[in-house]
């Protein structure tokens, strides 16, 4: 991988308007979904920020609209954010620190493994491997900030 971009306050950096393309691979059959969507970063009562993301999911050949709320409260340093899903639970630590980040969340049996990479101001990727008894699937997220 290349270079990092540091981030020194997550929050800030994050804020705003972001355009979303994602791949979706299944390693165990082979197929290939797409997402393309919009996330806004809003900021939330007491602190931290809205994560909602909404797009279309288009899996085997058949659209659909797709959307997912998240939260991104401040952790114990501004590069740092406690990831929340929409109904409090925890998902993950977010540490932008170096730019670079690695964060893992057990789901039921799965693992999911996530890796972000700040690659400079307006744009951002993550990658999830989800694995599991039930699931193999590698998620390609990039984000480029929207005007």
């Amino acid at each position: 991988m290349g270079e990092f971009r540091p981030v020194p306050d997550v929050l800030t950096y994050l804020a705003g308007t972001w355009r979303v393309e994602r791949s979706v691979r299944d390693l165990a059959s082979g197929d290939v979904g797409e997402f393309s969507g919009r996330t806004l970063f809003s900021p939330l009562d007491g602190g931290g920020l809205l994560h909602h993301e909404s797009g279309t999911f288009v899996w085997q050949g058949v659209p659909r609209p797709a959307e997912r709320t998240l939260r991104f409260l401040p952790g114990s340093s501004p590069a740092e954010a406690d990831v929340r899903f929409a109904d409090g639970r925890f998902f993950h630590a977010l540490d932008l620190t170096s730019g670079h980040h690695i964060a893992d969340h057990p789901c039921a049996a799965d693992l999911y493994r996530g890796e972000f990479t700040v690659l400079d101001a307006d744009h951002w990727r993550t990658v999830w491997r989800v694995g599991g008894p039930a699931k193999d699937l590698v998620l390609t997220t990039d984000y480029a900030r929207a005007n």
